[in-house]
């Protein structure tokens, strides 16, 4: 048993030796260079917000392993990281003319004036809505519809429909 321990210990001491003969000094330098960055990350880990900020973050990646959203967030990412690479530069120049247009066309006095309009028009019609009085079966329905109120309603949701029907077909 000694014996085997000695040769053991003799091997030891031979692969020292030639990790020594075989190391330069600049590879000791980096050595010693990345033993201390190892020796400062781990002493950081003894600050408690670093801690508590690492613990969580590797209870956050759990939950996300668990759900499979960290699949999708890869995933996500492959698909971002593909997209950019596809992209050319008239691509992405093409893109912020597109994007420029749209907000030009949409950031007028004219759009945000309909868009008030409209708001202002959904919000009094809820308001009046739930006020009155709900009375249902045929015959409620048919005064309803003999109003003229409600026949130059419907006329208006006609003619709306039609025109974004031509609209969107042209």
């Amino acid at each position: 048993m000694s014996m085997s321990n000695e040769a053991g210990a003799a091997e030891l001491i031979c692969l020292a030796q030639a990790a020594q003969d075989a190391l330069t000094d600049s590879m000791v330098e980096r050595l010693a260079v990345t033993g201390a960055n190892v020796m400062e990350v781990a002493n950081s880990l003894n600050d408690e917000d670093t801690k508590d900020a690492i613990l969580n973050i590797i209870e956050q990646l759990t939950e996300l392993h668990k759900s499979g959203a960290l699949d999708t967030l890869f995933q996500l990412v492959t698909v971002i990281h593909a997209t950019k690479e596809a992209c050319t530069d008239g691509m992405v120049e093409r893109m912020f003319q597109f994007a420029e247009s749209m907000v030009t066309n949409l950031a007028n006095e004219e759009v945000a004036e309909m868009a008030h309009e409209l708001h202002v028009s959904l919000q009094e019609a809820a308001e009046e809505t739930a006020k009155e009085p709900v009375s249902g079966g045929l015959f409620s329905t048919i005064s309803m519809l003999s109003k003229p109120e409600t026949q130059k309603s419907l006329q208006f949701l006609l003619s709306f429909s039609s025109k974004i029907q031509t609209h969107c077909n042209d």
